[in-house]
Formats: C-alpha cells, sequence, structure tokens
C-alpha cells in the first residue's frame, strides 16, 4: 500500500504540461487549492474533476496512477468523515448517548473528503509531470522577489525539493523494514488497532536512523561537489515564460474563477 503513494514522484515522458514552465504548474497549483475550499456546492466539482481529467489526458499520466495515490490515504478520509458528522451541529439525524450525527455535518464532511481527494490528485500532478531541478528552479524564481528583505530563496526551494523528492525513498525505506520485521515475527496485519499501534514503534527508529543516515550522505555528496548554496550558482538551462505558458496560466486561472464564483451564485 505505501507503494501506491504518488505524491513526490516523477512520472518522465513528453507532454504538453511536463513542457510548461515550472512557475506555471506551481502557481496554477496554488489557485486550485483556494478553488477547491471556496466551493460550497457539489455541482462545481463536476468540472473540477472534468478539468483534471483534461490535465491527466494531456500530460500522458494515466488515471489510474492518480487515483491509487488516494487509496492509502482513506483511513484518514474516513476518519475527517466521522469527525465533521459528529461533531458539527445542527439537524439531529441519529443519536445515541452524547454521539449525534446532523445532516450538516454529514454534508461539511463529504465536502472535505471530496477536497482532500481533489488536493491529493491535483498537487500529485504537480511533482509527477515536474523534475525535481525545474521544481526547485521555479520556486527559487518565484521567490527572488523576497531576496530583498533576506530571505534565502534558494536555500528554502532546495530544502523543499528535497524534502518533497524524499518522500518516495522513505516510502520504500518503510516498506523493506516492515518486510524483513514481518520475517522476523512481526504482525502488522492485525485487525487490533491497539495491537497494530504497538507493532509501529520498532518500526520507526530503524527509520529515523535510516532518514537520518541518508541526510547525512547527501550532505557529505553535496559539499563534495563544492556545493556553496545559490550564491555564484549558474545553470546550464535557463527557465523561461513563452506565449503558450502565459496563455496556459490564464486560461486555467479563468476556469477556476468561473468555477469558484459558483460559490456566490443561488
Amino acid at each position: 500500500m505505501l507503494k501506491d503513494i504518488t505524491l513526490g514522484q516523477y512520472y518522465p515522458t513528453d507532454s504538453r504540461i511536463h513542457k510548461l514552465d515550472p512557475r506555471v504548474k506551481i502557481m496554477f497549483t496554488f489557485v486550485f487549492m483556494v478553488t477547491i475550499f471556496m466551493i460550497n456546492k457539489f455541482y462545481p466539482f463536476v468540472f473540477i474533476v472534468a478539468f483534471l481529467m483534461l490535465l491527466s489526458k494531456s500530460s500522458a499520466v494515466p488515471g489510474k496512477f492518480l487515483i491509487k495515490g488516494v487509496k492509502p490515504l482513506w483511513p484518514l478520509l474516513l476518519i475527517t468523515f466521522f469527525i465533521n458528522a459528529l461533531l458539527t451541529q445542527g439537524e439531529i439525524l441519529w443519536s445515541i448517548g452524547f454521539l449525534k450525527i446532523t445532516y450538516e455535518g454529514l454534508r461539511l464532511g463529504m465536502f472535505m473528503i471530496i477536497r482532500l481527494v481533489l488536493l491529493i490528485v491535483g498537487t500529485s500532478l504537480l511533482t509527477l509531470t515536474t523534475s525535481p531541478i525545474e521544481l526547485t528552479d521555479g520556486i527559487e524564481k518565484l521567490l527572488n522577489p523576497f531576496k530583498k528583505i533576506g530571505l534565502p530563496a534558494h536555500e528554502i526551494a532546495m530544502m523543499m525539493t528535497i524534502a518533497l523528492r524524499f518522500i518516495p525513498t522513505l516510502l520504500e525505506e518503510t516498506d523493506k523494514i516492515m518486510k524483513a520485521q514481518m520475517a522476523r515475527g512481526a504482525d502488522f496485519e492485525s485487525r487490533n488497532i491497539v495491537e497494530r499501534a504497538k507493532s509501529l514503534v520498532p518500526l520507526l527508529v530503524p527509520l529515523f536512523i535510516s532518514a537520518f543516515r541518508r541526510a547525512d550522505e547527501l550532505a557529505m555528496a553535496m559539499e563534495s561537489r563544492c556545493y556553496r548554496g545559490g550564491e555564484g550558482k549558474t545553470r546550464m538551462n535557463e527557465i523561461s515564460m513563452s506565449k503558450s505558458d502565459y496563455g496556459a496560466f490564464i486560461l486555467s486561472t479563468a476556469i477556476m474563477i468561473m468555477i469558484a464564483c459558483t460559490r456566490f451564485l443561488n
């Protein structure tokens, strides 16, 4: 199940979405995130899903690959749904003792599940269609104006990209440790939630050790290549915005604004 997480992975192919400037994809991702949390009706989500399907088709990333990334998070989605259903005040549909499920809670719970699923799929498209180098350069370019107030744009961009790209590596390491411990008799498949939680404790120690070891190896590799941050850094390929990049951002942002405006319709 850990291998199903697609966030942080890169899907190499030659598509229109892959060729877009990384700044366009990063900025649109923020616009997309704001839009899905502004929607307060169910029917606009249909347009969001249709738009994501169009992006998936244009990016040559299989839709099944995107949906696969949601599967490992179903426990979190269910917990989110029940928390909203039980703690939201409103018209009571069912109650037992102090537990009450309300119509407003069910509605809000469904909204949160749909928003989280779309958020995972949308942000996964960003990393799947943008290489680590492009992602770092794009974030750095967007943060460059803040250098005037002392913000280390390159260092922040590098840290964010490394953290994002380490997700698949850590998941792979976790899977290896779990298989090794299961071969020694560890039980990660127990139906008892308490027992499963206890069995995860021995997993955390070797995982943290492995993460620190990889971080140390990465730091040594960067130092051996004379990495000194963004100062005096040059690039083999400079990213630049073309007319098609501007057009794609304006068109996609206009679509998101129109969908967000449904919030104000009766």
